[in-house]
Parts: structure tokens; C-alpha cells; sequence
């Protein structure tokens, strides 16, 4: 009489409620859902078979979102039309319908095949947004060159240096925002542990421009390695995780807790060269990270996520991807043999980082390419994205400004070339404004917004995989630039 629910298992339902926050999944007909007209959250399943518990799953999880209207009314509460129908942040569009035309767009299947089979990248992901409308979105190729395993557009990359700016660099423009940091301060005035050291006195916005004399890269981990053996030394490293050891570097491999503060020591003893030289540096954004932790009283990742990601609905942007993704949506990276002796997949590959847990202001950050694409277009739109306001417009435009008179430098975001005009390789379109702005990263990433144009375009591949020397061919054969310009070339005058 009642769907083969019995009076006990509703008294159940009803009990768990009462002292629980509960989600109630009914599978098989939608009538009897007149039930739980006052659950919390309710959600109508229709079958009950193993594709529907797979899918309802997948929503548990995060996987997918809800979208439907009840086509029956079955109480005063839930009449027919009932339900949830999300508007898209991004929406899809004909390119057409956006001033795109499609058979140029289509030029970039060619250029991404060609990369695939020279062996720049064993895949990759390509969206590109117009007026914040999404005009193309493509995944191409596979995570690895001898596995099966298409890339979908849902892959999630490690994002290198591309972490600088979509999650670093919008906390500092935010905490910038809140009158918390200052451009003319320095890092003595925000970081205790760095008074009485060389660095103190280091002005807040040559670093940002990457001019404040701190040298480019230093490889952490090299003294961490035993000459005779060429493995992780066993006085740093542990194979399982326990109180003293619970700094993740990779699959079983846990540095020592204490180590951290030898990290710090290198950075803090490390010469300077000349200020006001432009000299792109990770360092820069290592000392960044840490001065969102002090200034925020959270650690770098929980910031961004609190800040950005999570209200504005991006469940595939973060650090720490193994702690909240689905592993096998996360594309490899490198098959380390120097450090950590394995292939990555959802650690992240800059070595520096890993020995910061996974969490850096340089590196750190896992993203699809629609995170980053909001991210992005989130700046475009002055600071607002979704209805809701997360940074000034007036502070956007000036971190995209050009800021620098040594480089092409905005405030920690990368732009063209200012002689693009003129120059025999344009960086990094010949047809991108001066107004643009953007970042690349070192695994094969970038991401670029063109204010002028309202275009937004996001390159997303593992082209360390399997071997960190691999990334050569990305560069020689100009593959984000040739599919930057083919955007371009595709706007309908």
C-alpha cells in the first residue's frame, strides 16, 4: 500500500532525521516521496537499478550536479515542476551565438593532434570563453602515451606556476583588498621568522615583480638525496607515516616534520642579486604563501578555498588532490627517478612544493579547465562572478597593469611582450592586447584574459609525462600560442 515501505523503516527514517543533517535518496517510483515531504534534502532517484545507484553516487560524491523538476506532484510541498534547474556560472554557447566562428575554433583539433603525435603531451584540455560564455572546450589524447585513458574535459592537471596566480597572487589582491598588505611594506613587516636576515627588507612589490633580488630556483630536495645511493636518505624520509614523519612528498614517502625549518634556513641564507633586475623567481611566491598564512591565521590552501573556490563552485580547483578529487580523473605527471623514485599522479610535481606538503605559494594547485576558466573570468568581469563580489575592480586593474620598467611584468601576473608588434616570436600571441594578462606553468598549462576581447583561453596538458625533458617539444612547436591565435583569428569581425 505504501511502496513496500513499511511503517518501521519510516519511523527509522524519521528517527535518524530528527538529530542528523541527512540526505534521503528514494529509488523506484516518485510517489512515494509524499513520505518525506520534510526532509532536509531529498533527492528522487526513479529506479532502482545499478546505473541509477551509480549515478546517485556520483552525486553524493560531487561528481555530477542535480538537475531536474518532478513530473508529478506528490504532496502540498513538492507539486509537479518541483525541483532544481542550476543556472550555469559559465554557460555553453554556439560559438556563433558569441562572435566565433566554428570552422576556424576547428583549426585547434589539428593543432593539439599534431602536439599528440610529435610527442609534446600525451593529451590535453582547450576551453576558451567569449563575453563568459563558453565557445569551445575540447579534450584531446589520453594520460599516458602506452595506456588507455582519454582525457575528458573533467580531467583534473597540476597547475604549476599557474598556482602563483590563481590561488597566491588572488589571496594577496584580496588580503590588498582588505587593506591588510601594503605594496610598499616589506616581508620584515609581515614575517617575523625573516627579521634580522637579508631578506627583511624586501619591498612587498618587487616582489611581485620578481625584481627583488632573490635567486630563481633552489632545488630543496638535492641535499635530501644519499650521493652513494641516489635514494631519499632515510634520516629525512620515511616509507609510512607516523608523528615525526607526516610530510607527504609522494606515495609512501614522508619527509620528517622538522625539516620544514631547514627548507626555510636555505631560503633565508640564499644571496641576493640586484634589486630591480627582473628575475623570475619561485621563490617570490614561497614568501608570498606565507605572509596569506600569517595575515589570515589559515594555511594557503584553506584560504583560497574558502575565499574563491568553494563560493564560487569549483569541486575540481585545489591543493591536496588525492585529500578531495577522484584519483583517476587526475591526469600523471613525471616518472621521477631523481627524487622521489615513481611516477606522480595527484602529487604534485614541483619537488620544492611536495616538500611543503603539497602546499606552496609557487605550486601546489590541481585544477580542471573550467575552474580555472571562472577563476579567470571572475577577474574579466572586475571582481564579480556569480552575482557575488570577491575583489575590487580597481585592484584588478592595477595587478594586470604593466608594472614594471625592466620587464613585462604586471603584479604577479605575467602579460605580452611590450614589442610584440615587432617581435619575430610574439609572446604570447602576436594578437593578444597589451591589456592582457596570465600565467604558464612548467607541467604544460597556461591561462590568458584578454579584457579587450572578453576572451578567456585555458591550455591544460602533462607534458612532463613521463620525462621532465619532454616539455621541450611544447615549446619549440608553440602549441599554446598557435591555439591562442587560432582563438583569436576566430572572433567574427
Amino acid at each position: 500500500k505504501n511502496f513496500r515501505i513499511s511503517n518501521f523503516a519510516l519511523d527509522l527514517v524519521n528517527q535518524v532525521q530528527q538529530n542528523n543533517t541527512t540526505i534521503i535518496f528514494d529509488f523506484g517510483n516518485p510517489y512515494a516521496l509524499r513520505n518525506f515531504c520534510d526532509a532536509r534534502n531529498l533527492v528522487a532517484c526513479y529506479e532502482d537499478d545499478s546505473i541509477t545507484q551509480r549515478a546517485a553516487a556520483d552525486l553524493l560524491a560531487g561528481n555530477i550536479i542535480a538537475k531536474a523538476k518532478l513530473p508529478v506532484t506528490v504532496c502540498e510541498k513538492y507539486p509537479f515542476g518541483s525541483g532544481i534547474i542550476p543556472v550555469a556560472a559559465l554557460p555553453v554557447v554556439e560559438p556563433a551565438a558569441a562572435g566565433m566562428d566554428p570552422v576556424k575554433l576547428s583549426i585547434i583539433d589539428s593543432i593539439a593532434l599534431d602536439g599528440i603525435a610529435a610527442g609534446a603531451m600525451p593529451g590535453c584540455v582547450v576551453l576558451a570563453l567569449k563575453d563568459g560564455k563558453i565557445v569551445f572546450d575540447k579534450a584531446y589524447g589520453t594520460y599516458d602515451y602506452d595506456k588507455p585513458g582519454p582525457v575528458t574535459t573533467k580531467t583534473i592537471y597540476d597547475m604549476a606556476s599557474v598556482t602563483k596566480i590563481c590561488a597566491t597572487l588572488i589571496s594577496v589582491m584580496k588580503l590588498y583588498d582588505e587593506g591588510k598588505i601594503s605594496l610598499n611594506k616589506t616581508l620584515g613587516d609581515y614575517l617575523p621568522w625573516v627579521r634580522g636576515t637579508n631578506k627583511a627588507k624586501l619591498n612587498i612589490r618587487d616582489i611581485l615583480l620578481h625584481q627583488a633580488g632573490l635567486i630563481a630556483f633552489i632545488p630543496f630536495y638535492r641535499a635530501t638525496i644519499d650521493t652513494n645511493t641516489g635514494q631519499p636518505m632515510p634520516s629525512i624520509y620515511s616509507t609510512g607515516e607516523n608523528d615525526s614523519y607526516n610530510i607527504r612528498v609522494a606515495q609512501n614517502l614522508y619527509m620528517r616534520n622538522s625539516y620544514e625549518d631547514t627548507i626555510y634556513k636555505i631560503i633565508l641564507d640564499s644571496k641576493l642579486g640586484s634589486k630591480n633586475k627582473y628575475v623570475y623567481s619561485d621563490n617570490d611566491f614561497i614568501f608570498l604563501g606565507k605572509i596569506i598564512e600569517e595575515l589570515s591565521g589559515l594555511p594557503l590552501d584553506e584560504y583560497a578555498n574558502e575565499t574563491f573556490y568553494k563560493p564560487m563552485h569549483l569541486t575540481s580547483t585545489g591543493f591536496r588532490p588525492r585529500e578531495n578529487f577522484d584519483t583517476t580523473k587526475i591526469a600523471p605527471t613525471e616518472n621521477d627517478m631523481e627524487f622521489r623514485m615513481q611516477h606522480l599522479r595527484g602529487d604534485v610535481h614541483d619537488p620544492g612544493a611536495a616538500m611543503f606538503g603539497g602546499v606552496a605559494g609557487h605550486a601546489g594547485l590541481f585544477s580542471d579547465a573550467e575552474g580555472i576558466a571562472s577563476i579567470f573570468q571572475m577577474l574579466l568581469n572586475g571582481g564579480t562572478f556569480d552575482g557575488k563580489r570577491y575583489l575590487k575592480e580597481k585592484t584588478i586593474a592595477l595587478f594586470t597593469a604593466y608594472n614594471s620598467n625592466v620587464s613585462r611584468r604586471g603584479l604577479g601576473f605575467d602579460k605580452p611582450e611590450k614589442d610584440n608588434a615587432s617581435r619575430k616570436e610574439p609572446y604570447p600571441s602576436a594578437l593578444s592586447s597589451p591589456l592582457t594578462f596570465g600565467h604558464t606553468g612548467y607541467t604544460g598549462t597556461c591561462v590568458w584574459g584578454d579584457p579587450k576581447t572578453n576572451i578567456v583561453y585555458v591550455f591544460l596538458s602533462n607534458r612532463v609525462n613521463p620525462d621532465g625533458g619532454n616539455n621541450l617539444k611544447l615549446l619549440r612547436m608553440n602549441i599554446r600560442g598557435k591555439i591562442q591565435d587560432a582563438i583569436y583569428n576566430a572572433i567574427i569581425p
